[in-house]
């Protein structure tokens, strides 16, 4: 029985705490592909690491406990963790995803799983009378990101689980800019949790990750399934890589939430910001219902610079805030969606969901407000002198 009431605690102690042969606090890396029997069909719980590894195994209990599901999966990425999701349907089933999410999640639907006849439909997830009249009887989930990427579109993730329930259907959320420390998504009625755990679990841009959670014995038996059969699976040193970084989690988040909500508030007075994305925002869209079901705004933004202002002098002035793909590490990291993690939608769709050529997103660090602030400040000073 665990001794903890706070998810602080959880994060350092939670799912397979240590090692009961030798007392070491940390799990061990059981760096081994096969595990030796006593007989015919009697093992002591593992027979082969695609099937189940004890470090592994830490690590998906203790994402299982943080976001209050009934069990948890890891893969070698959070496109992997994607794919054994939706790995649950078959041909002639269709999905309802969010506007505006990773091109990665749009790219896997559209140009791989729309080959065995998996389709794919996007809709506004915030409008739920728009949602509700898109569920016909070919749709069998609904896949959300909250807040989505890169504009940061706030759902009501309790009213869609409540949706998708009505109809008899899965209620998925994509997670990973909050984190189960800012928002637990099984708690507000989702079925199935997702995590590209290479963002903010493990934080320091250093491993590549995906996590599934999900709130029943029915799809914990299906996903393991599909983990077992399609061999995906997290590798033991990166399985302790990330149990080492998330007992940080806490820590790091309120510094991340701390540091954006200056830059938020930095950018949202600044004459040279023609919008900004941020849910921590008052003026912004999904602020309330953001009150209501995170902790906060989180530390992911996006905002467009005003006429006169060229993003590309805007990008290469930039001397801390490293331009890169990803998110979520310890430093400051800036992207291009259109044409970097959103490159793979079709212009008319981006433009359509007001994913523009303008947009810029940035992932803030944990570095001294102040360095963030000026770095932002100059490279917004600059991008205006070829003009």
């Amino acid at each position: 029985m665990a001794v903890y009431k706070h998810i602080d605690s959880a994060l350092i102690h939670g799912g397979i705490y240590g090692d009961e042969t030798t007392g070491a606090v940390n799990t061990p890396i059981y760096q081994t592909s096969t595990y030796m029997q006593e007989g015919l069909g009697k093992h002591k719980g593992y027979e082969y690491s695609r099937t189940g590894n004890p470090t592994r195994a830490a690590l998906e209990a203790l994402i299982a406990e943080l976001e209050g599901g009934r069990a948890g999966f890891a893969f070698a990425s959070g496109m992997a963790a994607i794919s054994a999701v939706i790995g649950l349907f078959k041909s002639g089933d269709t999905l309802i995803i969010s506007s505006n999410v990773y091109g990665g999640t749009f790219r896997i639907l559209d140009k791989v799983f729309g080959h065995f006849g998996i389709r794919c439909i996007i809709a506004d997830t915030a409008d739920l009378n728009s949602l509700e009249s898109k569920i016909t009887k070919d749709v069998k989930a609904i896949l959300v990101e909250c807040p989505a990427n890169p504009l940061l579109t706030i759902t009501d993730i309790a009213a869609v689980a409540r949706l998708a329930k009505q109809h008899g259907i899965y209620s998925i959320v994509d997670n990973t800019f909050m984190t189960p420390y800012l928002q637990r998504p099984i708690e507000l009625g989702a079925d199935i949790v997702i995590h590209s755990a290479t963002k903010y679990l493990g934080g320091h841009s250093d491993l590549i990750a995906g996590l599934v959670v999900v709130n029943s014995q029915e799809l914990a038996e299906q996903i393991h399934f599909i983990q077992n059969a399609t061999g995906g699976i997290l590798q033991p040193f990166d399985s302790f890589l990330l149990i080492r970084s998330i007992k940080t989690l806490g820590i790091r988040m309120e510094r991340h939430v701390e540091n954006a909500s200056t830059v938020a508030n930095f950018l949202n007075s600044n004459e040279s910001i023609k919008k900004i994305y941020y849910p921590g925002l008052p003026d912004c869209q999904g602020y309330e219902i953001n009150q209501r079901q995170a902790k906060n705004g989180g530390a992911m933004l996006s905002f467009e610079l005003t006429e006169g202002h060229d993003i590309r002098v805007f990008f290469s002035a930039l001397r801390l805030i490293a331009l890169a793909e990803s998110l979520g590490g310890v430093e400051s990291l800036v992207c291009h969606p259109a044409s970097m993690t959103h490159a793979s939608i079709p212009k008319e769709i981006r433009d359509r969901v007001g994913i523009t050529d303008g947009l810029i997103r940035l992932s803030v660090g944990i570095e001294n407000i102040s360095d963030i602030l000026d770095d932002l400040n100059q490279a917004i000073a600059k991008s205006t002198e070829t003009n």
